[in-house]
């Protein structure tokens, strides 16, 4: 009987020694972060394509702001803000995949938006893509300080689906793009961002030191012929339009969209986001190098203690940036801050 003791003892401690460490990228106490705060623009599960807003300090706990309601009424879209050169920021969207047009406001404080433009993009025109279907999906901002620029990026489809082939609508989605220089004038038709043949939705751009990343959700269906289907994959360039490299291996599951990539607090560790569609959780990759090799934080395991990172419940996809500690005050004191931090169980 001792000897059973002996042995349930050791496996309790197994399971305590057992929980995943702390992700890196934290401040010590007393040190200054790089980066101060967070802010996530995202939609609800109930309110799908509507604005609202959540704020971090450490990039991996999140609160509601504004008791949980909108903060924005006019926005409709998938939420996407980036910071122009001059510190205002813009944000996109439209009113479905079906509009025509994509709508830019602008705001000095991420409080007030005014409309800024609208962009209405001859899809039949882009080179190479001349069956183009009306449809411009989540549009998605990146200013790039190198070439003093703005490219716009969203995914259009090429091919309806059919009741026996529903999901040939999804792999037929290809990630076009626009330059500008302030989101007024645009350059030219619509250009495709890949020369690969796979369809890709929900693209962000990033540049980190003098590679340019592509972080792109593989929307093919997966399948033991193609098991990167549904995932977060990553490609490199050397410039903002490429070329760009195959994608990476998945840094997602399968079943996986809307990724959100954000700096730790002290500027050393990735952090990229994802949600499990159709709103069922959130997932968390972690690296030092957007290069890898990633790994997947604890969440969602219903046990308070073994989880890493929190969202509030039911948020849906957007964007995720940093954002200085006196900005964080700003919104906390114009919006109020929910109490509780927890992730939908």
């Amino acid at each position: 009987m001792k000897h059973f003791k002996f042995i349930f003892i050791l496996l309790g401690l197994s399971n305590v020694l057992a929980q995943q460490p702390d992700p890196p990228g934290q401040v010590n106490s007393g040190e200054k972060a790089v980066n101060e705060a967070y802010l996530f623009a995202h939609m609800t599960h109930k309110d799908y394509g509507r604005l609202y807003y959540s704020v971090s300090k450490d990039g991996l706990h999140w609160q509601n702001l504004n008791e949980g309601e909108r903060v924005f009424d006019n926005y409709q879209g998938h939420p996407d803000i980036v910071k122009g050169p001059k510190g205002n920021y813009y944000i996109a969207g439209n009113t479905s995949d079906s509009s025509p047009d994509i709508n830019i406001w602008s705001s000095d404080d991420l409080i007030t938006w005014e409309k800024h433009a609208i962009y209405t993009p001859d899809l039949t025109a882009t080179p190479g893509y001349e069956n183009a279907l009306q449809r411009i999906g989540a549009p998605k901002l990146f200013y790039d300080k190198a070439s003093s620029q703005f490219i716009m990026t969203w995914h259009t489809p090429h091919k309806e689906g059919t009741k026996e082939d529903p999901e040939r609508y999804w792999a037929s989605q290809r990630t076009l793009f626009v330059l500008s220089d302030d989101l007024k004038e645009f350059k030219g038709p619509p250009k495709m961002l890949f020369d690969w043949n796979i369809g890709t939705i929900d693209v962000i751009i990033r540049k980190v030191d003098s590679s340019y990343y592509a972080i792109i959700k593989d929307e093919t269906y997966p399948t033991l012929y193609w098991p990167t289907g549904k995932t977060i994959r990553i490609a490199r360039a050397n410039s903002l339009l490429g070329p760009y490299s195959l994608p990476q291996e998945p840094v997602s599951p399968n079943f996986r969209e809307a990724p959100s990539l954000i700096p730790s607090p002290t500027g050393e560790v990735w952090y990229l986001y994802y949600e499990q569609y159709p709103g069922v959780s959130y997932g968390l990759s972690i690296a030092d190098n957007l290069n890898g090799p990633w790994y997947q934080a604890s969440g969602y395991t219903f046990f308070s203690d073994w989880d890493k990172y929190s969202l509030p419940e039911k948020v849906r996809h957007g964007s995720m940036i940093t954002i200085s500690g006196k900005e964080y005050d700003t919104l906390v004191n114009e919006f109020g801050i929910s109490l509780e931090t927890k992730g939908e169980k």
